[in-house]
């Protein structure tokens, strides 16, 4: 795959799909991805999107939707004026509202975007599904587990469509590296890491006009699980989908470690999620270093895949030892010098070979995701696996918060949503 294959500003989304996910195995890894492949754009109006929450984020995927062929913002809505206001520079000519009831009830939308705080996720969510709305919802889905299995059972019941804000299963280097996981270019796979580490508080300044909790809302447990819910998220989805399965268990450690500062959410996690056959995910983030970042190393037998960083590796032969050597030249009948007092031991050090680019570019996989969703409400019916995945991935997640807060292990529930 070369940077003209992604070019995002001569392909549809038909064409970079196909590209990713053409081959064996994809179907069952990515069936979204092959049912917007297959859909057809169709000639009529684009779907009308209604956006709750126009913060950082929201303003993001206003960005980000309007870059679609299929999806446009009519509506926004915010209950902080100055967000509003920003949120009309990005989409001029949608109507604006302080109440999200007042933007249902207003009509003239098909769809409501989710981007606010995480415990309003499961209300603003079930209020646009009984107006008649669909929703696209940002992850984690829900602050709890039992409002992420209501999150579904609501959608079941209204017929309407449900998807969360899980880009990367959208992202072409992604999508290759599945494709190449499943056809066995590193062979089996037993662990995956994955790491988010950054240098900084995560805490913003607090306007005059505003309250701590409104603004830093991340940082406190009624309304987030921190780096759980805001980051581990994305990379747990990463790990089940690569695996192929939900973890059977996780423990984990979470401290205040290093920013006192009054916040009630952890700075500092690592965590073992478990699956079957004794596979691990092993998870770290931070806020106190940033030196290896965001990324996920998936290592299997033949090679290794690092897609967060588009490139794949294959596995090379251990150096033969000093004395092993000797012993062959011995068998042999070779004669070489050998120091006297030489190191019969080296470090095994990370292998440093350049691998292989899985693509790489200016992917635009969150627009990618709204061009799926506007698919999905045109059918009137989800992509198919998608919900699946972003719920199981927000489950994962919320018990690794259960884990380290209560010192011990979790199982994965029983009494889950089927979906």
């Amino acid at each position: 795959m070369t940077e003209k294959d992604f070019d995002l500003t001569r392909r549809s989304f038909i064409d970079r799909v196909l590209l990713a996910t053409a081959g064996a195995g994809m179907a069952a890894a990515a069936p979204w991805a092959g049912m917007a492949a297959a859909a057809e754009p169709a000639k009529t109006h684009p779907v009308r999107l209604g956006v709750i929450g126009t913060g950082d984020r929201g303003r993001a995927l206003i960005q980000n939707i309007a870059k679609t062929h299929n999806c446009t913002v009519v509506a926004i809505c915010d209950t902080y004026p100055p967000h509003l206001a920003r949120g009309q520079v990005l989409a001029p000519t949608a109507r604006a509202f302080t109440d999200h009831r007042a933007m249902l009830d207003a009509g003239g939308i098909d769809a409501v975007v989710i981007a606010t705080p995480l415990n309003t996720h499961a209300r603003l969510c079930f209020d646009a599904l009984d107006a008649g709305r669909h929703v696209w919802c940002e992850k984690a889905m829900a602050r709890t587990i039992a409002d992420c299995g209501a999150m579904i059972t609501r959608a079941k019941a209204t017929g309407k469509v449900l998807q969360i804000g899980h880009q990367r299963m959208f992202h072409p280097t992604y999508l290759n590296a599945l494709k190449r996981a499943k056809a066995g270019e590193i062979g089996t796979i037993t662990q995956i890491r994955a790491s988010w580490h950054r240098n900084n508080s995560w805490r913003r300044p607090v306007p005059a006009d505003a309250t701590d909790r409104q603004i830093n809302w991340r940082l406190y447990r009624d309304s987030s699980a921190g780096l759980m819910t805001e980051l581990a998220t994305h990379q747990v989805q990463v790990g089940n989908w690569f695996l192929d399965a939900v973890p059977t268990r996780v423990i984990g450690s979470g401290s205040l470690c290093f920013w006192k500062d009054g916040r009630e959410v952890y700075d500092h996690v690592a965590l073992i999620y478990e699956y079957v056959g004794g596979r691990k995910l092993i998870y770290t983030s931070l806020l106190n270093n940033a030196r290896y970042g965001c990324e996920e190393q998936i290592q299997g037998s033949k090679g290794t895949i690092e897609p967060e960083l588009g490139r794949i590796y294959q596995e090379v032969p251990a150096k033969v030892l000093a004395l092993q050597r000797m012993q062959k030249d011995v068998t042999r009948g070779h004669k070489r010098t050998v120091p006297i007092g030489g190191a019969t031991w080296f470090p095994e050090l990370p292998v440093t070979t350049p691998g292989e680019s899985l693509g790489w570019g200016e992917y635009g996989e969150t627009m990618l995701q709204f061009e799926g969703f506007g698919e999905a409400v045109r059918a009137e019916r989800p992509l198919p696996g998608l919900l699946a995945q972003a719920y199981h991935a927000s489950v994962a997640s919320l018990l690794g918060e259960q884990a380290m807060d209560r010192g011990q292990a979790m199982s994965w529930p029983t009494d889950l949503v089927a979906i």
